[in-house]
């Protein structure tokens, strides 16, 4: 499930919604930084490039599969960075390539069909518990018993399914709800102004009435004193566009998981795909309608990894002067499911991408072999996977978050080595950790800044949003720049690269409900990746090597040449 995450009383958010409205030139670029000169751990973008060509090297396109909620291709600060198939004919209703899918000029659409495409689709615990529930919990005791007996791993996976619904359910509703109720509440917090400007001072000069306007006057003051945002000053009309705008965010965000997600009587796969979604070999199905019904999060990865500045918009993507986006539409609003992941890998792999992008994940997968089956594909042709940690706040050791490189928790090694899995950083250096982040010494390779990220969204506009997700196309967009100017780079080196030129901290990463740790204990490399360092380390272990050993080699072909 791609999160986007809802801040608790907005204070997380509420930052950059004014910084998109003032134009924070700084705060929209900061994941660009150079660590060194500006002490934000940004990942020194710039310098990166400036390295590779003063190396005199010339860069190759890369391409860079996007597989995610869709993309709008024709976003002003994306159409000329899109991919094109060059073996297509545009819509001429012919498969032109003959890859099994007619007119994929931009990519495929693997969750749409001829009658249109998927917008919300369940979490896939309730995929499980519906599939399961009469099979284990059925009406039949004994069989009930022997089916346990028979299926003791859909068993467990049904188990943990049935947990994290119910749990998920009530949250989501209780959460529905609480949101619904502030959203009755902003007048009057409006109204607790008198009209004047947000000003800590003339707040402790109110006295409320009744515990109603004892409630709005406290969120006021939180508001005013937060060091995440900026308010102070800000007039009633400023705020109450501000807590409308979040507050239905928030809206948007749970009202989906009460309908549709958590809903066992909601299945809105068959009538629209059309395919057999219990045939992992069927891969022949979908369209190519690139956006689809909710692109906010595909576009806005899409963004990061090869966006390009145009009008008053300076936000740019890490690979924006060497890579072109390659549209793989699998993920709805919901969880993804396995088979149109593994298809999504497969269908990158085979026309050219050579970096795939996943942001996007769950807790439990069914189809999980299909998809081991696609990343070992993607092994095997050369194709770093770069996938997102994930935003539970929890240590993915013990919370398995698929799809995942690690056949078990319990495996020393991954089983693959072109899978990149990154955890999302901060701009706040005591605060490096994103308190949402999943983290794991062993199962997370690196961290990325991955809140207040600016970037692409729909309807051609330009956005803040937080998340692993974000993260993710970071390290994305770096390891196009190093496989653009170092075309023989090996995903296993340049997974090596960005691991072993990371900037390191030793911040406390302690939290509530997480050990006590320090930043460096949360991934392998124990820190955020600095592309210029990476392209350093590229250079000096693995590229200039190489060339030395072809240099000798044609030595010797030549001497040899003479002798005869």
């Amino acid at each position: 499930m791609k999160k986007i995450i809802v801040a608790a009383l907005f204070l997380s958010g509420l930052s950059c919604v004014f910084g998109q409205e003032e134009h924070d030139r700084a705060l929209e670029t900061w994941y660009h930084n150079d660590f060194a000169k500006t002490n934000v751990y940004g990942i020194n973008t710039e310098n990166a490039y400036k390295f590779l060509e003063s190396k005199g090297l010339k860069p190759r396109t890369v391409v860079v599969g996007v597989l995610d909620s869709g993309v709008q291709v024709d976003h002003p600060g994306l159409v000329n960075n899109i991919w094109t198939n060059p073996n297509e004919v545009p819509n001429n209703g012919i498969d032109d390539d003959h890859n099994g899918h007619i007119d994929d000029i931009h990519g495929w659409n693997f969750i749409g069909g001829k009658n249109g495409n998927v917008g919300t689709d369940n979490l896939e615990v309730t995929r499980v518990v519906r599939k399961y529930k009469p099979v284990f919990e059925g009406t039949d005791a004994a069989q009930n018993k022997a089916n346990q007996s028979k299926m003791p791993e859909e068993f467990e996976m049904y188990m943990k399914s049935k947990k994290k619904f119910e749990e998920g359910k009530i949250e989501a509703e209780q959460n529905y709800q609480h949101y619904k109720a502030f959203k009755e509440k902003i007048p009057g917090i409006i109204a607790m102004m008198g009209g004047k400007p947000l000003d800590t001072k003339y707040l402790e000069t109110i006295k409320p009435q009744n515990k109603e306007e004892a409630v709005y006057l406290t969120t006021l003051i939180m508001m005013a004193e937060s060091d995440g945002i900026k308010v102070k000053g800000k007039t009633p009309e400023e705020i109450k566009s501000m807590l409308s705008k979040e507050v239905d965010s928030a809206l948007k965000y749970f009202e989906p998981q009460i309908k549709y997600q958590y809903n066992l009587d909601f299945d809105s796969r068959e009538s629209i795909v059309g395919d057999n979604y219990d045939d992992y070999n069927e891969s022949n199905y979908g369209n190519n309608d690139y956006e689809g019904l909710n692109a906010e999060h595909g576009t806005h990865v899409a963004g990061i990894i090869a966006g390009l500045p145009q009008g008053n918009e300076i936000q740019y993507g890490v690979a924006d002067k060497v890579a072109k986006i390659m549209v793989v539409r699998a993920v709805p609003d919901g969880d993804e499911r396995d088979k149109d992941v593994a298809n999504a890998i497969r269908y990158a792999v085979d026309n050219g991408a050579k970096i795939l992008n996943m942001s996007f994940g769950k807790p439990v997968s069914p189809g999980k072999k299909y998809v081991w089956d696609a990343i070992k594909y993607a092994q095997d042709k050369g194709v770093l996977l770069v996938k997102a940690a994930g935003n539970d706040n929890e240590n993915i050791e013990e919370n398995v978050y698929y799809p995942t490189n690690f056949k078990s928790p319990k495996d020393v090694k991954p089983f693959v080595n072109n899978m990149i899995v990154v955890g999302a950083s901060t701009n706040d250096n005591e605060d490096l950790k994103a308190s949402f982040s999943n983290y794991n010494q062993k199962m997370v390779n690196v961290f990325a800044p991955g809140t207040k990220i600016y970037s692409t969204v729909p309807t051609s506009k330009y956005e803040y949003l937080q998340g692993t997700s974000m993260a993710s196309p970071v390290v994305a967009g770096a390891a196009a720049v190093l496989k653009a100017y170092m075309p023989e780079l090996t995903p296993a080196q340049i997974i090596e690269a960005l691991e072993k030129s990371v900037n390191k901290s030793a911040v406390s990463a302690n939290e509530k409900d997480v050990p006590t740790l320090t930043f460096d204990k949360l991934s392998v490399a124990g820190g955020v990746i600095d592309l210029e360092k990476a392209a350093e380390y590229a250079y000096s272990h693995f590229y200039a090597k190489n060339n030395k050993v072809e240099k000798v080699k044609k030595r010797l072909k030549r001497r040899a040449f003479r002798r005869h």
